[in-house]
């Protein structure tokens, strides 16, 4: 028994108590009872994974939380539960390329984001071919192509990294 408290003290000792170091569950509900986030919190911030959900409980949207601020990929749905977006977050803004999908799960486009503005190329889609794009700076739009070939002509198709 003495081995077991002391080791157990030993822990807390050299790591911390669990509650100061990995925050806590938290979860909210709809006034109907069902879940209407969840996610960690630490030092009242949001942190690590959270999920939101629509009235109806499906999943409105999912994603990580660093110091109460959106990081790295999110998802977010339909209240059907379709897949609507999805991309990156850096600092609580939009950024790198996101999809956005049409109501049967297809890709419609997809645009390069720089702090929730569209920012550099995006590609429209119909039945999953692409048949425009466009160019962008700083939310507004320089350019339109609405063929590959001349596309293709005024820029390398590695520049859609």
């Amino acid at each position: 028994m003495f081995f077991k408290v002391f080791f157990i003290g030993s822990m807390v000792l050299l790591f911390g108590h669990p509650s100061e170091d990995s925050g806590m569950y938290h979860k909210e509900y709809y006034e109907t009872g069902r879940p209407k986030a969840e996610g960690w919190l630490k030092n009242g911030l949001k942190t690590g994974y959270w999920r939101f959900y629509h009235p109806n409980g499906k999943v409105a949207e999912k994603g990580h939380y660093a110091f109460g601020k959106r990081e790295n990929y999110w998802y977010f749905y339909t209240e059907k539960g379709a897949l609507q977006q999805a991309g990156h977050y850096k600092k609580d803004a939009k950024a790198d390329w996101w999809l956005f999908y049409d109501d049967y799960g297809n890709i419609n486009h997809k645009c390069q984001l720089n702090k929730g503005k569209k920012n550099g190329y995006c590609l429209r889609y119909k039945n999953s071919k692409l048949t425009a794009a466009e160019k962008y700076q700083n939310g507004k739009k320089i350019k339109s192509w609405y063929s590959l070939r001349s596309f293709k002509k005024e820029n390398s198709l590695s520049d859609l990294r």
